[in-house]
């Protein structure tokens, strides 16, 4: 009974332990290689699973969740010659654990070697402003080749990023007094442009002036000739009705006629400003009765209208 228990014990034991080791338990996100004698099997899903105790043993234990590798820095000469010193980031997820298990050894380093390699060459064929200005194309370029060269190691590559381009100090100085000078390039086409802007709209208010100053000559020499023409047709209409009172025999209208322009002479020549001192050779009869003349012929006008 002692010899018997014992054996049934350690059976029960030796039970124990083959079920403990048969099943597995996978967390989530990993997935679990099963070689049998040394030679890959199968592949463990996260949950329950059952292998056979002894024979099958876990190969290896894979992350299939995306990953992030840090790319060092290094540093990459340009087509035009200049060095810069690049790292960036890499961005990859498993796709086949057996592929990542067993066709490569250390992934990780193999996919930073390879992305360095391939940053060397992308950037290498660029120049410097390139680099500068087209990340986002070197990382596609980056992205396309490292994906096709990790497909048979089971890797999907989503994303590789430049994280940081460094240009040497002196050239980084350079770049700096390039740009200041652009700068002051800039404001000094803008200042001209706005002076040139500035003469072209002086220039255009000279010529508006010019303009609307030719325009009010021109209503002003208008109306003058309009109030000359009508001072005429005045004078006019005054001489034909003054010939028309003669052609009657009206005397008082030719001393109208005669009065009129008498003072009017004189007018002229006591305006004259080199005129001190007038003789006057005219009998004052002459003029008083010029005078009485239109005196009558007002009074026989006024008398004609009543």
């Amino acid at each position: 009974m002692g010899g018997f228990g014992l054996f049934a014990i350690m059976l029960l034991v030796f039970a124990v332990l083959m079920v403990f080791m048969s099943v597995k338990s996978v967390p989530q996100g990993m997935e679990y290689t099963v070689e049998r004698f040394g030679k890959y099997t199968a592949t463990l899903t996260p949950g329950l699973n059952i292998i056979m105790p002894i024979i099958d043993r876990i190969g290896r234990k894979l992350n299939m969740m995306e990953q992030v590798l840090d790319v060092p820095s290094q540093e990459v000469i340009t087509k035009d010659n200049a060095m810069v010193r690049v790292d960036g980031v890499v961005f990859y997820q498993i796709m086949d654990a057996a592929k990542a298990a067993y066709e490569i050894t250390y992934l990780d380093m193999a996919i930073i070697n390879l992305v360095m390699t391939n940053i060397r060459t992308v950037m290498g064929s660029m120049d410097l402003d390139e680099l500068l200005s087209r990340r986002d194309e070197i990382n596609a370029r980056l992205l396309t080749v490292v994906d096709e060269a990790t497909s048979p190691w089971g890797l999907k590559v989503t994303r590789i990023e430049i994280k940081d381009i460094a240009p040497p100090k002196d050239l980084v100085d350079s770049m700096a007094r390039q740009m200041k000078a652009e700068r002051e390039k800039r404001a000094q086409i803008l200042e001209a442009e706005g002076l040139r802007q500035a003469e072209i709209l002086k220039a255009e208010g000279l010529k508006q002036g010019a303009i609307l100053d030719a325009e009010g000559r021109k209503e002003a020499a208008f109306r003058d000739a309009e109030a000359r023409e009508r001072l005429a047709e005045a004078e006019a209409r005054a001489t034909m009705m003054v010939s028309e009172a003669i052609s009657k025999g009206d005397v008082q209208a030719i001393n109208y006629f005669v009065a009129q322009k008498y003072i009017e002479s004189l007018k002229e020549v006591a305006s004259a400003n080199n005129s001190k001192l007038i003789f006057m050779p005219l009998e004052a009869s002459s003029v008083i009765g010029a005078l009485g003349g239109i005196g009558e012929l007002a009074k026989e006008a006024l008398n004609k209208k009543a």
